[in-house]
């Protein structure tokens, strides 16, 4: 069993910046390409940013520029800084990743992490 755990999300005023963090933990032989996607209410769930094992990564175009997706393989972890933030931004913000055990690939989502940006 594999978890992914975010954090970092908050209440921020347009303009500003927040960090959002997510955890791999479990049973885990390494982990493919890592993921950010959000959701706002009555919308579907679109993809944000993603990073690959090699550092590969992709933006949605809404936040280029002022978005960056990393990486850190050795602590299992993807972070999404978040800078320039627009109310359109607001969110769940859910992290994803693909998971490598046993030659088998198995796709997670963490439980969601709420962002709200407004004055």
């Amino acid at each position: 069993q594999v978890h992914l755990v975010e954090s970092g999300g908050g209440l921020v005023q347009p303009g500003g910046s927040l960090r959002l963090s997510c955890v791999a933990s479990g049973s885990i032989d390494s982990i493919g390409t890592m993921a950010w996607y959000r959701q706002a209410p009555g919308e579907q769930r679109d993809l944000v940013a993603a990073i690959t094992s090699g550092g590969s990564t992709d933006y949605a175009d809404s936040v280029k520029g002022r978005f960056t997706i990393s990486r850190d393989n050795a602590k299992n972890t993807v972070y999404l800084q978040m800078n320039s933030l627009k109310p359109e931004d607001t969110a769940v913000y859910y992290c994803n990743a693909d998971v490598f055990l046993f030659g088998a690939t198995i796709n997670y989502w963490g439980q969601g992490t709420q962002v709200t940006v407004t004055s």
